[in-house]
């Protein structure tokens, strides 16, 4: 649902540089997911920002097609980040002007992603490793645009080896304009709990704007949140998949509303079909299919036989089919609950 304004304000918008955000709550960067259609769609839940899929600096002096499709934008979600990865300064500053070039409002650096494809080049959390060249990239990522710079991170590598409080304070001293912190170490993945007296901690540190990252599922757990840390945004990633009404339920509170009900199966699989349709007509059928499949299985979370029902849309090959299977569970599920009643 969209607003057309905001009341009685329980925060402060989020400013990054030249950019005032409201709400002050954030896509996360997700490979294969924060495509431009599903930013465009997911935005108007509440996210006042949204960042794009995380990119490869290498990739980007290529200039290959499925590369630039993944830090393309409608125009419609502005502002939007856009994030990359890599271990080099030189290729990270060329890759900024590049993203830059190409609309990005405000520029992201990756130093969170805990995936072996992205550490074992060095690249993401792995950076942690090695403070120093963290401020390098940042340093030459900053020198190389004029539009903000932000940073995303981890603790750090391990447990034993924390990083982030160094890593800010240098983040703030060379021109990044925001940070964020993903409350876990890379080596913890997304296992265990996401700590956040490190989030405060970051926060009471340094001067400029943190954005607090994991295990915000529930709008008035992200509140509380917020004003235990203090931090000046949220980040939301995998809570909000197939869920974007996690969103507005925030937005609900930050704005002095209550949170609505969660709305019931039909309607949020319909939405899953508004969702679907539009990938179809942007992306063609042949890459749509199969990459709404695990849309489709988030959608489903919760349902009655949702187990059986994924399995069934796992295997589907054409979009007839699997929006047929949809909306047949649509009308059964409305059946069920009119005899229900």
């Amino acid at each position: 649902m969209i607003y057309s304004g905001v009341v009685d304000r329980n925060a402060a918008p989020l400013s990054i540089g030249e950019h005032e955000i409201w709400p002050p709550v954030v896509l996360a960067p997700m490979s294969g997911v924060t495509n431009r259609t599903l930013r465009a769609l997911y935005k108007p839940f509440g996210f006042g920002l949204t960042v794009t899929e995380f990119v490869s600096s290498n990739a980007l002096q290529y200039g290959a097609k499925r590369t630039m499709e993944m830090i393309d934008q409608h125009g419609v979600e502005n502002p939007v980040s856009t994030q990359l990865w890599g271990n080099d300064p030189a290729l990270m500053a060329h890759a900024a002007k590049v993203v830059r070039e190409c609309g990005a409002d405000i520029v992201d650096i990756n130093f969170g992603c805990p995936a072996p494809k992205v550490t074992k080049t060095e690249g993401g959390s792995a950076c942690l490793r090695d403070v120093d060249r963290c401020e390098r990239i940042m340093k030459a990522v900053v020198d190389a645009v004029d539009c903000p710079v932000t940073m995303k991170m981890r603790l750090g590598w391990t447990e034993s080896d924390l990083a982030y409080l160094e890593v800010g304070k240098r983040a703030e001293s060379v021109g990044i304009r925001a940070l964020t912190l993903h409350a876990r170490t890379a080596k913890q993945f997304y296992r265990g709990t996401a700590d956040w007296s490190h989030i405060a901690e970051l926060k009471a540190s340094v001067g400029i704007p943190v954005i607090g990252n994991g295990d915000l599922n529930e709008p008035h757990e992200a509140i509380r949140r917020m004003r235990e840390s203090g931090v000046d945004g949220i980040m939301l990633g995998r809570a909000v998949l197939g869920n974007p009404w996690l969103v507005e339920g925030i937005r609900d509170l930050l704005e002095g509303r209550s949170v609505r009900p969660m709305p019931d199966a039909p309607e949020r699989l319909r939405f899953a079909i508004v969702h679907y349709r539009t990938m179809v007509d942007e992306w063609g059928e042949s890459r749509a299919v199969p990459q709404m499949r695990k849309h489709l299985g988030y959608y489903l979370k919760g349902f009655e036989g949702a187990s059986q029902l994924r399995e069934r849309l796992m295997r589907t090959e054409t979009a007839a089919e699997t929006l047929g299977i949809v909306e047949a569970t649509i009308d059964r599920l409305e059946a069920t609950a009119v005899v229900a009643a």
